[in-house]
């Protein structure tokens, strides 16, 4: 999908700051840090958004949480804690429509911030 950011960033067609990889899965540092670490996780294949996730995607989706443990491991943030999310729509605050996580640690939250 070539009018995809993510895609071309898989593709290596834009460059980005990559922080983890596997066969399925790729994690890259966002442009647009809303913390000290935020790091975007996407499955490889094009996916638009949560509400297009099927059955068959549950591989995947779980490979970009185990993408993210291993990213808080490997940042020093497994026993501190980090945050983990997904935008979905246009009134969930999605702005690319590759489904992604983000993965944002090195601040801490407030009381019921969620």
């Amino acid at each position: 999908m070539t009018d995809c950011l993510f895609c071309r960033i898989v593709a290596r067609q834009t460059p980005a700051d990559i922080e983890y990889e596997d066969d399925s899965v790729l994690a890259f540092r966002d442009i647009y840090p809303k913390a000290p670490v935020h790091v975007l996780i996407v499955p490889k294949r094009h996916i638009s958004s949560l509400a297009e996730v099927q059955p068959g995607d549950t591989d995947v989706m779980g490979r970009c949480i185990l993408a993210a443990r291993a990213i808080g491991e490997a940042k020093g943030f497994a026993e501190k804690g980090y945050r983990l999310s997904v935008n979905t729509g246009p009134e969930g605050g999605q702005v690319v429509y590759h489904v992604h996580f983000h993965f944002t640690a090195g601040r801490q939250r407030g009381p019921g911030a969620g």
